[in-house]
């Protein structure tokens, strides 16, 4: 029976939507997955790097350890990004089951503290990684990629994908 939890099809959604994206990049040479766009982080590695070191970075501050080094900056491979997801997003699970949803968590940035719910940080990151996903589908149908992967919840749904 297909779940009903919330945040789990949030979770589960989110990691397979990202792996379309990191998929239908392997096929890409070098050139075309850094190509420059003026959009987002500006490229398909840039961009799904930063997806990735969004998560980690919410993960970190959700279960309560320092928030480890962005990732953003650094050069990896398709392969590499992909052992990248499965790491960061089996992480960011277990941080967002560990405690109670209303809990609270605060993130101190550039000098400022802000104070979020548990289940607010859960949907920022499922909502960040979709907006950045649709800039890489952009970004695929500019480099000639047909047909894009699929993305949706509804195409995730209608793939019978694990739920």
């Amino acid at each position: 029976m297909p779940t009903t939890d919330p945040i789990a099809i949030l979770l589960t959604h989110d990691k397979w939507a990202t792996q379309q994206i990191l998929n239908a990049c392997a096929a890409l040479t070098p050139e075309q997955f850094h190509r420059r766009f003026d959009m987002g982080p500006g490229s398909l590695h840039d961009t799904t790097t930063h997806i990735l070191g969004a998560m980690r970075g919410w993960g970190d501050l959700l279960a309560g350890r320092e928030v480890a080094p962005r990732l953003e900056g650094t050069q990896r491979s398709v392969p590499e990004l992909l052992t990248l997801l499965e790491e960061v997003t089996t992480d960011f699970a277990a941080s967002a089951k560990a405690q109670p949803l209303d809990g609270l968590v605060t993130r101190s940035r550039d000098g400022k503290s802000y104070t979020f719910t548990r289940v607010a940080v859960i949907t920022q990151v499922t909502t960040h990684g979709m907006h950045h996903r649709a800039q890489c589908l952009n970004m695929l149908r500019h480099v000639g990629v047909n047909p894009l992967p699929q993305s949706s919840v509804l195409q995730w749904t209608l793939a019978g994908e694990p739920r």
